[in-house]
């Protein structure tokens, strides 16, 4: 079979359609052909819808955590389908439904091996194709990594090999390119306004004004705003029981390590800029053995910061010193996944420089998020800047699909280490 042939697996009807006829009906039909079990029996039947469930679910969920920036999809398969098929397994032991362990585990190494090889065959190293209409408004393409720009000249030009095409759609177009946009849609090539494309390739959205044309709504999702401090308090309340061995020991060796408390604590910026008190492990000197600065210097954590003790340093390094912030979830102060919170020094400089900057208190502070999971610690003020696009991307784009993308991140984070400060 050919390549082009091959390629039509992109689309998403055949890819369900290949991956349920290779992971779930191939082993049903070897295990009826081996040891006689006929398709119409309890074990037979549940493990095959069973898994065909898991199957479109695992693949809708990596796809739809395929479509935030930066992010290649192939990353995503193995939680994807491991959570779906995870579900699966537990929804057949609580409500004792018969099923077949091994055609289950067949079907779902399967699953994982089909869906892998189509990212690693077609769609790992491959560039996105844009067309963009350029003018006054978008005089030159914006620069992205994997993103071929294909410039369309004039609105009689012919329809490049595309994805989709890029165009400044507040923009007054005369009516040959009015013509040409409408029937690039009608084409079946979706457009894109330039505004869209651009938050959607970097991950961040730069704000002129607070407006419904800005982000859709001022106010985030308030159901899943809800049901999301229910669930972060029942998970902060379970990791600290099992964590608390190992608060015992960082605990004692914060102690050994340097004089001072065990627990920084830190009066910070919340939701709706509401002060609260944040909880840490202590990774500095005490402020008596450092040189007077000003507040918002000592707010501040630079690049290889003297303050910082031995043991901090590793603490920072795997994350364990922001443990104590679960205790913050408890109560109510922050979430595990949202803008992180500033010293209240910091936000009130940030206020008076960065203009919309206390919009980000829209939703409640968190643990880890999407501005530190792709830039990490900051304090210039031109990187804040660029950090609250980031803080305003997730605003914008508030659901569960992105907080399980940053809490994937964020695990990837403390296992290599990456971007500690």
């Amino acid at each position: 079979m050919s390549t082009d042939r091959w390629s039509m697996l992109l689309r998403s009807r055949y890819q369900i359609g290949a991956g349920l006829i290779i992971a779930v009906f191939f082993p049903a039909l070897v295990r009826t052909y081996i040891a006689g079990v006929t398709i119409n029996q309890a074990t037979q039947y549940n493990t095959i819808i069973g898994s065909g469930i898991a199957l479109i679910l695992g693949f809708l969920g990596f796809r739809r955590l395929h479509i935030f920036p930066g992010i290649a999809s192939g990353g995503y398969i193995i939680t994807a389908v491991s959570l779906t098929f995870g579900m699966l397994a537990a929804v057949f032991f609580f409500f004792r439904l018969e099923y077949s362990r091994l055609q289950f585990v067949s079907s779902y190494v399967l699953t994982l091996a089909f869906f892998i090889f189509i990212h690693v065959r077609y769609v790992a190293y491959k560039p996105v194709k844009l067309g963009i209409i350029l003018g006054p408004s978008v005089p030159t393409p914006p620069a992205f990594e994997r993103v071929i720009w294909y410039p369309i000249e004039a609105p009689n030009a012919p329809s490049p090999p595309v994805e989709g095409v890029v165009v400044d759609l507040s923009a007054d177009h005369d009516d040959a390119w009015s013509n040409r946009i409408a029937t690039f849609a009608l084409e079946g090539i979706p457009v894109y306004h330039i505004k869209q494309a651009t938050e959607q390739l970097s991950g961040r959205v730069e704000i002129d004004h607070l407006g419904e044309n800005t982000l859709g709504s001022l106010n985030p999702n308030d159901v899943y705003l809800k049901t999301k401090a229910v669930i972060d308090a029942m998970i902060a309340t379970t990791f600290l029981v099992i964590l608390l061995p190992l608060f015992f020991i960082t605990s004692i060796v914060i102690k050994i390590d340097s004089r001072g408390s065990i627990f920084f604590r830190q009066e910070r910026t919340g939701f709706r800029a509401r002060p609260f008190m944040v909880f840490k492990f202590r990774t500095m000197h005490a402020a008596s053995d450092v040189p007077s600065k000003d507040v918002r210097q000592l707010a501040m954590t630079q690049d290889r910061d003297p303050r910082i003790t031995r043991v901090g340093a590793f603490l920072r390094r795997s994350r364990i010193d922001e443990l104590p912030q679960l205790l913050n979830v408890v109560l109510g102060e922050m979430s595990l996944i949202g803008p992180r919170p500033e010293a209240v020094a910091l936000t009130r400089w940030y206020e008076e420089e960065i203009p919309f900057y206390h919009y980000r208190h829209i939703l409640k502070p968190g643990i880890t998020g999407w501005a530190q999971i792709n830039q990490g610690h900051v304090a210039d003020v031109e990187d804040v800047r660029t950090k609250l696009d980031l803080d305003f991307y997730y605003i914008k784009n508030f659901s569960v699909w992105l907080d399980i993308l940053i809490l994937i991140k964020t695990i990837h984070i403390i296992l290599t280490g990456q971007g500690a400060k």
